[in-house]
């Protein structure tokens, strides 16, 4: 294999001590997702065909609509704590959603979260896939 070919190949993401990332998260480049909530990109596009993951940074009373999981979900929780339809998770939780489930999500004090998708979700009543830009 040339020099080329293995500059080329995917290389696999490291984050190490992930906790302390949440723990320094205002050393991180965040975008606007939605008020209140922030997104640090890991892979992928947020709203995009294909699997995602990001960094989603709440603020203490910022919500995210219901929204019907077209892929897996996976959530951890990094730090604060969120609450959905089911229940409120706090710092150390894993929350697997699979498809076809929904849920609308609140952080009361705020909260970090580690979310990997398989797929992007859809907003109740709007019928299209996650995006920065929508409100």
């Amino acid at each position: 294999m040339n020099k080329s070919s293995a500059a080329a190949m995917p290389q696999p993401i490291i984050m190490t001590d992930i906790m302390d990332m949440a723990a320094q998260a205002d050393r991180l480049d965040w975008q606007p997702f939605r008020d209140g909530v922030e997104l640090f990109q890991i892979y992928g596009v947020m709203g995009a065909d294909g699997p995602s993951a990001c960094l989603l940074r709440f603020q203490p009373g910022a919500k995210v609509p219901r929204h019907a999981h077209t892929g897996y979900e996976h959530i951890i929780v990094l730090a604060g704590d969120q609450t959905d339809d089911r229940g409120t998770y706090k710092a150390g939780t894993v929350l697997i959603s699979p498809p076809g489930t929904d849920h609308a999500i609140v952080s009361d004090d705020g909260c970090i979260v580690l979310a990997i998708y398989q797929a992007p979700v859809s907003f109740a009543g709007l019928g299209a896939a996650a995006s920065p830009a929508q409100g």
